[in-house]
């Protein structure tokens, strides 16, 4: 199976953005998922509404997020945390919880720490 590659809403951005200017037209569907990652990748797209998305702060906070021993384990968890950037524990459990990853609250407040020092 081919490796795959995990990106934040600003990357889906600029690539389609980039795609406007090579061929001056893109599809119904890529300007909808446009619009959508212009939106999140905006400070009013995080629920605390000052959190911009940036590759950059994203690419540091995925690495660092896979560092963690339960989490690495599940990439896709630890790009949805790097992307939504959630601040309680119970937003936290909420991403986790889908890949039924078991944490216990220390352990979730140790992610929040890691979100914290990337992204504020």
């Amino acid at each position: 199976m081919a490796e795959r590659e995990f990106v934040d809403y600003a990357t889906v951005r600029d690539k389609l953005l980039e795609a406007i200017e090579r061929r001056g037209e893109i599809s119904y569907e890529q300007t909808m998922a446009l619009q959508h990652a212009q939106w999140k990748a905006s400070a009013s797209g995080h629920p605390s509404g000052d959190i911009k998305t940036d590759p950059a702060v994203y690419a540091g906070l995925f690495g660092a997020l896979m560092q963690n021993e339960k989490l690495q384990q599940h990439p896709e968890v630890c790009s949805k945390i790097a992307e939504l950037a959630p601040l309680t524990v119970a937003d936290v459990r909420v991403v986790i919880a889908s890949k039924r990853v078991a944490m216990d609250t220390s352990e979730v407040e140790e992610i929040i720490t890691i979100i914290r020092q990337h992204v504020l």
